[in-house]
């Protein structure tokens, strides 16, 4: 990777971006809220129970979560993503055949799991691995690819849905996803730059390791990052703080996109018009990860992660009392610039406390709360809408959970390393 005119952190992010925009929409929520109504319409099923195979996935994802950062830690992300989108792209396929209720659980209950676990992982974690100084920028990247991979795929497969079905548009994101997915990961993603005989992130003058030859006057400038055991990590007070609010803002974030396009609908909006607050919440992501990155630099952490906390409750509040398409439209946005604040933040703080010699493990074991919150987002949601045949009530409840983590974060003080690392 020497040869090459630029940083091969790059080739990472590269490799993350076209994840990020195929692999990880297919089972997104704000995706799955696109398919709620013509499915359950279709098949004669409840709200609750098509809601209850996310709730099932992510607790699935709760469990080999903690597995996975230890894997990560040790071999990378490259051979994990690949093997996830071959999963996701087989899943997304079966899906597209599905008649009874346990044949959609035994297809999207595994690829939920991916996407929850495994892939929430091992991208930013790949990204963190290779930056340090330019962590923000590099996960602003992937956020934007993400952030606009969601808005686009949800008016896609709204289009398909109107032409051909739902069944063609589960088939087609299947086959998006093995085409772009597989093969990149596995040829191009290594851990760490070390392993490749590079330094982390390195100024623009000096991409080799401190005190190699290379004719050239160069200055390396230290960069010192935390250096967190997971079990040191474990008896600080952040990471407990981090890991409930990443629980209380997921749910928030699973509960309103996956019932999002529903409630619209549910409020007069025509299905089409409807899926256009779901293209607009994603869409959103992308200047949010671009603006919280840029503020990343300018304040602390914990207190961008309140900020952006409010931010998503303030969006959840106006989702509803919403009934119009403007105002649905300006709701959105409010909740895309939030959501994806927390995105981008949530992954910078677990970098930015802890380090990357063990991040793998420690944000493996403090994403498992968050996975645990993204699966009770929307049962508890799609539940409570078969009670009262409104979405008014869990909206209220995702608005008040909202703006109490944003609360509770601000007491998440950066702990202080027991053993800092010099790179």
């Amino acid at each position: 990777a020497g040869w090459l005119p630029f940083y091969y952190g790059w080739v990472i992010v590269a490799n993350t971006v076209a994840v990020s925009f195929s692999t990880r929409t297919v089972m997104a929520v704000a995706t799955l809220s696109v398919f709620v109504v013509p499915m359950t319409e279709q098949l004669g099923w409840s709200r609750g129970l098509f809601s209850g195979a996310v709730s099932l996935g992510g607790l699935c994802a709760v469990v080999v979560t903690p597995f996975v950062g230890r894997w990560i830690d040790r071999y990378g992300s490259g051979t994990l993503i690949a093997v996830s989108s071959l999963l996701t792209g087989a899943c997304a396929i079966g899906l597209s055949v599905v008649s009874v209720p346990w044949a959609f659980y035994s297809l999207y209950v595994p690829g939920r799991m991916v996407f929850a676990g495994p892939l929430e992982l091992s991208i930013p974690t790949a990204v963190s691995n290779w930056f340090i100084r330019r962590r923000p920028l590099g996960l602003a990247v992937e956020a934007v690819s993400k952030g606009s991979g969601l808005a686009v795929m949800p008016l896609a497969v709204q289009l398909i849905i109107g032409e051909w079905g739902w069944r063609s548009a589960w088939v087609t994101m299947g086959l998006l996803t093995l085409a772009i997915g597989v093969l990149p990961p596995l040829i191009f993603m290594s851990r760490r730059p070390e392993d490749m005989g590079l330094v982390a992130d390195p100024h623009p003058k000096s991409a080799n390791i401190e005190g190699q030859d290379t004719g050239e006057h160069t200055t390396e400038i230290p960069v010192v990052e935390p250096g967190f055991t997971l079990s040191q990590a474990l008896r600080t007070r952040g990471f407990w703080l981090i890991a409930i609010f990443a629980a209380a803002t997921s749910m928030v974030q699973a509960g309103v996109s996956l019932h999002q396009v529903a409630h619209y609908i549910s409020r007069g909006l025509p299905g089409a018009l409807a899926a256009l607050t779901a293209g607009t919440y994603a869409f959103s992501q992308v200047p949010a990860g671009i603006i919280w990155a840029w503020l990343s630099r300018r304040a602390p952490v914990r207190v961008l992660l309140a900020c952006a906390a409010c931010v998503a409750g303030c969006g959840a509040a106006a989702t509803a009392t919403s009934s119009t398409l403007t105002w649905a439209v300006v709701a959105s946005v409010i909740l895309g610039l939030g959501i994806g604040g927390l995105h981008l933040l949530i992954r910078l703080a677990w970098a930015e406390y802890y380090g990357r010699q063990n991040l793998g493990s420690i944000r493996g074991l403090g994403l498992s709360f968050q996975v645990g919150g993204q699966a009770l987002g929307p049962v508890v949601a799609g539940f409570m809408f078969d009670a009262t045949s409104s979405y008014q009530l869990p909206l209220m409840v995702f608005t008040v959970a909202a703006f109490s983590a944003g609360a509770v974060v601000l007491a998440a003080v950066p702990p202080i390393s027991p053993e800092p690392a010099s790179n």
